[in-house]
């Protein structure tokens, strides 16, 4: 356990992490910090792409929106204007500490990693049970797929406390907060979705309705093949008469079009919304789906943290490690063929696919249908 700080902050800044998936599970520290710290006022400052996120969440009481490219000394008047006496930095990279350090903020806590510890008041050592998410070589890779006849390098084991939330409990806990953890949450209001449902006509729709999350990133060893995501959409159809709402950024365009033409062989039986929506309506249309089949991406962690059942494939990553929800949870189904070279890391895969090539649409279609059978 950190030592503590002798008096908890009047006005404490969190520097948070610069992805979604990330921010997601950053939730569970940032409530248990609120339960450690309910006189402080907790200042989140984020990406403005995030910056939605933390939209009437109840461990947030300001938000300080940072541009993309913003310079390190605006980025150090932005937090000195917030007048915080503590900053709690979430990323691991030397800049994320120079802002605070430059922002003359008295007390600055996080992780001694990178060389930056010279920037802290209290520079953490990394947590005892921590996996470093580190890129397989190819060489490493190619010694993983031989036949089980030879030598080959085995997967290491899992530590209990391995999940990525516990290291940002870590950090909470030098403030003082609990490293049990919690399940991610967010929320969004009664009111948002109606309007979302409004404006986006979503009451035209069949029931159930479900969401279908076809792109990554990170890049194309996170994503299950085209092919396979079409192939279990419309079975998936063929036997419920759902609907498929179809999300992504802009950027996932080239994916779902095709896949909008290949499943809407009926009116109504798959809208894309792809690059059209807000973070805060891309979360009220996360909230309203029945389940999500998707890649392990941002919106899966939305997802569940707002409550609704998520079926992902995954390959070159690690659900362990950066799983949805609360790990163990009972109504995700995080899907994998254990490929001995999984998880990799790589952004592209540098031999076969197997992880996601050979993973089976059988597998995910019974998982969505399970998912199905659940109350709601």
């Amino acid at each position: 356990m950190p030592a503590l700080h002798s008096s908890p902050p009047k006005r404490l800044l969190i520097r948070g992490v610069n992805w979604l998936g990330d921010a997601v599970m950053t939730t569970p520290a940032l409530i248990r910090l609120r339960e450690a710290l309910p006189e402080s006022t907790i200042i989140m400052a984020t990406p403005r792409k995030l910056a939605d996120l933390w939209q009437d969440h109840p461990a947030v009481d300001e938000i300080i929106p940072l541009e993309t490219g913003q310079g390190l000394l605006s980025v150090a008047r932005l937090f000195r204007a917030a007048r915080p006496d503590h900053a709690l930095i979430f990323p691991n990279s030397p800049r994320s500490a120079l802002e605070t350090w430059l922002a003359l903020i008295p007390r600055r806590t996080g992780l001694a990693h990178s060389g930056r510890g010279f920037l802290l008041t209290q520079a953490l050592p990394p947590r005892a049970d921590r996996i470093p998410m580190r890129k397989r070589s190819v060489s490493e890779i190619r010694q993983l797929i031989i036949p089980a006849s030879s030598p080959a390098i085995p997967n290491p084991p899992w530590p209990a406390h391995a999940h990525q939330m516990h290291e940002y409990l870590y950090l909470a806990s030098a403030l003082g907060a609990k490293t049990d953890p919690l399940p991610p949450r967010l929320a969004v209001s009664d009111a948002e979705q109606t309007a979302v449902l409004r404006k986006f006509g979503l009451d035209r729709l069949s029931k159930p309705v479900l969401g279908l999350n076809p792109g990554a990133e990170y890049g194309p060893a996170k994503r299950w093949p085209l092919e396979k995501f079409l192939a279990a959409a419309r079975e998936i159809h063929r036997k419920t008469g759902c609907s498929w709402i179809l999300l992504g950024g802009s950027n996932d365009l080239a994916l779902t079009r095709p896949m909008e033409a290949a499943i809407a062989t009926q009116p109504g039986s798959a809208l894309n919304l792809a690059g059209k929506t807000s973070l805060r309506e891309l979360m009220c249309l996360l909230a309203l789906c029945r389940v999500l089949l998707t890649n392990d991406t941002g919106p899966m962690h939305v997802a569940a943290a707002l409550g609704t059942p998520v079926v992902v494939p995954f390959g070159s990553t690690s659900p362990v490690l950066t799983g949805p929800g609360m790990p163990g949870e009972a109504r995700h189904h995080l899907l994998s063929i254990h490929a001995p070279c999984s998880p990799c890391f790589q952004r592209q895969c540098p031999i076969d696919f197997r992880c996601l090539q050979t993973l089976p649409e059988s597998m995910v279609v019974s998982a969505v249908l399970e998912s199905l059978s659940r109350p709601s």
